[in-house]
């Protein structure tokens, strides 16, 4: 069955479709410049209340759902966001200039983590259920009953990425991880696809009201991010934010947040470079397909990859310099792609034109077609010479990168030192190159998120073991992932009960475990009933 797509171009507070009182904004198909309907009326401080007001009063009820209706809902929205059909992916295509098969992976994405988190709901194991009975006859002290489970912190606001339209957007990673913890969320459209979001929005607001839920359990908003933004993770019915963008979006936030009477916590995924580190065994091997890839994974989506390698360290030598030499050959073949958005496009050329007075230009492609679509460029610089100038260090949003040449296991053992924290690292290596791997990897835990020995860093898994998350800048708590099952734990907190007479115990925690949840007993594992 599909859904009839109808844009309003207002934001959806509880369900109901609420017009802002502020200017409206177009999206601007970013291929041509054109202006798309309809225009999104932006809400002020006083209606962003009325959601947060929502949220807070759907919390209770919706934080204790028993765990198959729970999980029941996440699938429904799964179904619903299938259901809109071809309408989602056009208008994708025309806020974004993304192609049909990039956005049709990424609504699998997106509908697959959701019924990912479903799995978990049913499961259970998220909720952290530990039991330690009381030992009445222990001496010399008698022991208490203690048990332990994770509770939801309570409304969760979402920023919407602007470079995944959906799997980051309006139902990504953190709007399911948080409304599978049993959080409420009060999300916050990202102003490139607004259209694109509000179809979603309106999947999981159809989803809500087939499960008969508070409709406060989801809201969508349309707003400024100076003030609307602000306002929403400074609002006190708000106990954690969720957010993937700029290194300077995400800090302002963060400020925000620990500049409230409660602090609350933000869990920002904001800038990497994603270093690569070419050993010499690589190089033994097909360096055409190694240089090939390469330039695939940085090109790949015009470069809009919060994982696309934007530093690859390549040893110096003959076989280094033809690697190089493939990586330019492939590189001039290369035609721009069309950027999100123009003031993605733009800053991308502000980036590319500080670093050319920096490096020198590798290699270039060709522009692309239409006003957003600049040619993908590579260049290049001495160990030295990155190690010293900041400039070479920070990340250019696109289809740019930069080689690093580097002597000896020293130098790029002190290189990966230097580095800042980051969400992957990647080594290229061949069967000679492990004592040098050994001598990177203790380094590299300590600076980034994900480690891959082969392949490139531009695809990530949704599962269980993922983590896409590393060390400051790359992430405002290097202790989360944004995405995985892991995620769920971001929106959640331990709560110990002592003494509790069993019939006062909440479901998860009572002897008969009605929930049927997996425990820990007296530190021994308890399958599920």
């Amino acid at each position: 069955m599909t859904t009839t797509a109808v844009l309003t171009g207002h934001s959806s507070i509880a369900g109901r479709s609420v017009p802002g009182t502020g200017a409206p904004l177009h999206a601007i198909a970013p291929d041509t410049g054109e202006q798309l309907d309809p225009p999104y009326s932006q809400i002020d401080v006083e209606q962003l209340r009325e959601a947060t007001a929502a949220a807070a009063e759907a919390f209770t009820s919706f934080s204790r759902l028993e765990p198959e209706a729970h999980a029941a809902f996440l699938d429904s929205i799964a179904d619903e966001i299938e259901a809109i059909g071809d309408a989602l992916i056009e208008r994708g295509m025309q806020e974004t200039g993304l192609p049909q098969a990039r956005l049709l992976g990424e609504r699998a994405r997106t509908t697959g983590q959701l019924r990912l988190f479903a799995a978990v709901v049913r499961a259970g194991e998220h909720r952290g259920v530990r039991i330690d009975p009381a030992q009445p006859e222990r001496s010399p002290l008698p022991r208490v009953d203690i048990r332990q489970r994770k509770i939801p912190l309570g409304p969760v606001a979402v920023f919407g990425a602007s470079n995944f339209p959906l799997a980051f957007s309006t139902a990504g990673g953190d709007t399911a991880s948080a409304l599978a913890a049993g959080c409420p969320v009060v999300f916050k459209a990202h102003s490139s696809h607004p259209g694109t979001s509000e179809l979603v929005a309106g999947a999981i607001a159809r989803a809500i009201a087939a499960h008969g839920l508070h409709p406060g359990v989801f809201s969508h908003i349309f707003g400024p991010g100076r003030s609307v933004g602000q306002a929403l993770v400074a609002d006190p019915g708000i106990h954690a934010v969720g957010f993937t963008g700029s290194r300077a979006g995400g800090l302002a936030l963060v400020r925000t947040a620990q500049e409230r009477p409660v602090p609350i916590p933000v869990y920002a995924e904001m800038s990497s470079v994603n270093p690569v580190f070419i050993l010499p065994g690589a190089l033994d091997g097909d360096v055409a397909a190694l240089a090939a890839g390469y330039v695939q994974s940085v090109t790949g989506s015009s470069g809009q990859l919060c994982t696309q390698p934007g530093v690859v360290f390549v040893p110096r030598g003959e076989q280094g310099e033809a690697f190089l030499r493939a990586v330019s050959d492939v590189l001039r073949a290369a035609t721009g792609q069309t950027m999100l958005s123009p003031s993605i496009a733009g800053a991308w050329r502000e980036g590319v034109a500080t670093r050319d007075a920096h490096a020198e230009v590798l290699a270039k492609g060709a522009d692309g077609e239409g006003p957003h679509a600049p040619a993908p460029v590579i260049h290049a610089a001495d160990v030295t010479s990155f190690e010293e100038d900041e400039v070479l260090q920070e990340e250019i949003f696109g289809a740019a990168s930069l080689v690093v040449r580097y002597g000896d296991v020293t130098e790029l053992v002190e290189a990966a030192a230097r580095l800042e924290g980051q969400l992957t690292a990647t080594l290229q290596l061949g069967a000679g190159d492990h004592e040098l791997a050994s001598a990177l990897l203790p380094v590299l835990e300590h600076k980034v998120g994900r480690i891959l020995a082969g392949g490139w860093p531009t695809g990530v898994e949704v599962g269980h073991a993922m983590v896409h998350g590393g060390p400051f800048p790359a992430t405002s708590d290097s202790r989360s992932t944004s995405v995985g099952t892991l995620a769920i734990d971001r929106f959640l907190r331990p709560v110990a009960y002592q003494n509790i007479p069993d019939e006062l115990l909440p479901e998860a925690l009572r002897e008969a475990n009605p929930w049927h949840l997996p425990r820990l007993v007296d530190g021994r594992r308890e399958a599920s009933a």
